[in-house]
């Protein structure tokens, strides 16, 4: 009986281990398995408050401890795509239990976050559920056009996880498709078409509604405002015609016939045939754009054709557009009709050529360029004078000239250099009345592109970067922002911050004015909910405002505070790349650092154009901080904030320098470099 009892009692304990052994095995598999992060609180299952799982417990995340590299290790173990945008301050809510203490260090390529080491120095112990991080990834991994003759025109279709799916026509907007266009290699977009293009879709459709800016060069990168809830078909499934398609080899183009260059028959070229504009629903805003796309300036008048031929056996009518877009392809969707169904179009333009200003955020000032023969082209600097300048800001309505030529200040241009030789007496009122020569192939390059600055331009910046007085640039010079007044102190200075890339905003207050003789540009200024930035706000009439007691000016600080510098060259237009955070001046990391990111830190320290992104620099006595990694520009960005980048400390990789143009073009042009700078 004894022996029987002992070897149940050996069974027993053997089944205790069994039983223990498979719970270790299970809970080994559920800490290792593959999602051991994840997303809650958000309008969908790639966008929320970030969690990472750590035994049995789900802990929120600092957001001072989570950068671009962890966010590119979230989305890519969710099978979310790639970071949009990383929030902070618990920007989807207060999450519950415990805050996770430790540092993640990801380097970007890890599968999953339980790979990415982790540091245990406890710096930000004092973080609660109000700096919980939050996180958008883009959600979809693919995207694509179908049922088209070719790759670059056909439905939309876009790939969440491993399903594909059309996109609803409703949440889609040529802005979005110029992105899709140049993510797929297709060049810009000439057309959202509706289905009747490349028929009816099957499966999903997903409904997105992508708010792209125009700046973006994958779809990733544009927000994603909300899932539209609008009730949709495959009847209403949205298509592309990208210009590098077969189809938009003429599509979308216009012509004037039976007049001049700009005078005549309005024709476009229309499902694969030219077909005239008949005259009924056409308005000033289409003419306008009409104009603008034939690079034919502004519209005289447009009427009935005083032809009577029937064009073949087909027109087109049915644009609308609000006026502002740069081709007809831009607005509503035409439709063909029988041309015995109304009058067709006959238009005159003002002008065979355009001109206008590009790099700079505003129609006033930046790098010229004219239309000729069909496309945009720069001009080039050799005898280029202020007269010249005078006449670029009369012929756009920008006030006067504040500055002689900057060359390739704004940033070189590409493609063609159409002028040279400008020569304008200052009285003209247009460019095209000045003499000129037309460049020859060779002639000039691009660094010599001619750069304008009118007396119209606006700008704002933080004294000290992302703190201090908000000054506004207008009319040449720097003033102020009187405090009188202001309402909504603090979504107003979450709107400037936001304007400048500064994050949010954590305070506005009054403070003493920078410069005690600069004049005082604003007063009075009541921001409303609906203003998109400071400019559009209302307030007294711009000029020689009265601040109260001579001290009462706007200052203004945001969550992000940092500036730039270059150290250990000569003078202050070259050497190593400083910034400014945390109260501390730390280096920009070498990797992946090119001539693209060196344009930007020269544009905005005022130094002209980059000479040479300069890699593997010495590093100065004392700085061993590296704040910034991973910097990838365009290289028309204002500031390098607004370029991609990872800001957290580094210690595996040497400091990153620059070396700017002409360093003497500095005193020549001190508002143009004033207008840049950002401190």
């Amino acid at each position: 009986m004894k022996i029987l009892q002992d070897s149940c009692r050996v069974l027993f304990v053997r089944v205790l281990c069994l039983i223990e052994n498979l719970h270790n095995i299970y809970t080994i598999k559920l800490n290792t398995g593959h999602r051991m992060s994840r997303l809650t609180a958000g309008p969908h299952r790639c966008s929320g408050r970030v969690e990472v799982l750590h035994g049995r417990t789900w802990f929120t995340v600092c957001d001072a401890d989570f950068d671009q590299q962890d966010a590119e290790v979230v989305c890519q173990e969710l099978s979310c795509g790639i970071p949009v945008k990383v929030r902070g301050s618990a920007a989807f809510g207060r999450g519950e239990g415990q805050v996770w203490t430790e540092e993640l260090q990801c380097r970007g390529n890890e599968s999953e976050i339980t790979l990415c080491p982790t540091s245990s120095s406890l710096k930000h112990s004092t973080c609660s559920h109000y700096n919980d991080v939050g996180l958008i990834c883009s959600g979809h991994t693919g995207a694509r056009l179908v049922n088209g003759p070719d790759s670059c025109s056909g439905q939309v279709e876009l790939q969440y996880l491993s399903e594909w799916g059309t996109v609803c026509a409703v949440g889609w907007d040529m802005r979005a498709a110029d992105v899709l266009c140049a993510q797929l290699g297709c060049g810009s977009a000439v057309a959202v078409v509706e289905v009747d293009w490349f028929g009816e879709g099957s499966g999903h459709i997903w409904a997105d509604v992508f708010d792209c800016q125009g700046k973006d060069t994958h779809l990733s990168q544009c927000n994603i405002s909300s899932w539209s809830r609008a009730a949709c078909s495959h009847k209403h499934d949205a298509g592309v015609i990208c210009n590098g398609s077969s189809v938009a080899f003429h599509e979308g183009r216009v012509r004037l016939s039976g007049g001049s260059e700009c005078q005549g028959e309005v024709e476009i070229y229309f499902r694969q045939d030219w077909r005239r504009v008949l005259l009924d629903s056409w308005s000033l805003s289409e003419a306008s754009v009409l104009c603008r796309q034939l690079g034919c300036g502004s519209v005289l008048n447009y009427r009935s054709s005083p032809s009577t031929t029937e064009h073949k056996h087909m027109c087109v009518t049915g644009f609308s557009c609000s006026g502002s877009e740069a081709h007809l392809g831009n607005c509503s969707s035409a439709q063909p009709v029988n041309c015995s169904s109304g009058e067709q179009l006959y238009i005159t333009c003002s002008d065979p050529s355009s001109i206008r200003l590009v790099g700079s955020g505003g129609d006033c000032a930046g790098r010229l360029e004219v239309f000729h023969s069909g496309s945009w082209g720069t001009v080039c600097d050799d005898s280029w004078d202020i007269e010249d300048a005078q006449v670029v800001c009369r012929q756009l309505q920008c006030g006067v000239a504040l500055n002689t030529h900057i060359p390739a200040w704004f940033g070189p241009g590409t493609g063609s250099i159409w002028l040279n030789e400008v020569e304008c007496e200052g009285n003209e009122t247009s460019l095209w009345n000045c003499r000129f020569q037309l460049c020859e192939e060779g002639e000039c390059g691009h660094q010599e592109d001619v750069g304008v600055v009118c007396s119209e331009f606006k700008e704002i910046r933080l004294t000290e970067g992302c703190e201090g007085n908000l000054e506004v640039f207008y009319n040449g010079t720097w003033g102020n922002v009187c405090y009188n007044k202001m309402e909504m102190k603090l979504e107003t200075a979450d709107m400037v911050c936001r304007e400048l890339n500064c994050g949010r905003g954590e305070s506005l207050d009054s403070a003493r004015a920078r410069v005690e003789s600069a004049p005082n540009w604003m007063d009075h200024v009541k921001c409303r909910k609906h203003d998109s930035n400071l400019l559009k706000c209302p307030s007294s009439p711009w000029g020689q405002n009265r601040c109260d007691n001579g001290d009462e000016v706007v200052h203004i600080t945001c969550t992000e505070h940092w500036s730039l510098r270059l150290s250990g060259g000569e003078g202050s237009c070259s050497g190593r790349l400083e910034v400014y955070h945390n109260a501390t001046w730390g280096s920009v990391c070498d990797d992946q650092w090119n001539i693209r990111n060196a344009q930007v830190v020269c544009r905005q320290l005022g130094c002209g154009s980059a000479l040479s992104a300069d890699r593997n620099v010495s590093s100065g006595p004392g700085e061993r901080t590296i704040w910034l990694n991973r910097v990838k520009c365009r290289g028309d960005e204002i500031h390098l904030w607004d370029c991609h980048h990872s800001l957290k400390k580094h210690t595996d990789c040497s400091p990153a320098g620059v070396t700017c143009a002409d360093i003497s073009l500095k005193a020549q042009t001190l508002n143009c470099n004033t207008l840049i700078s950002s401190s």
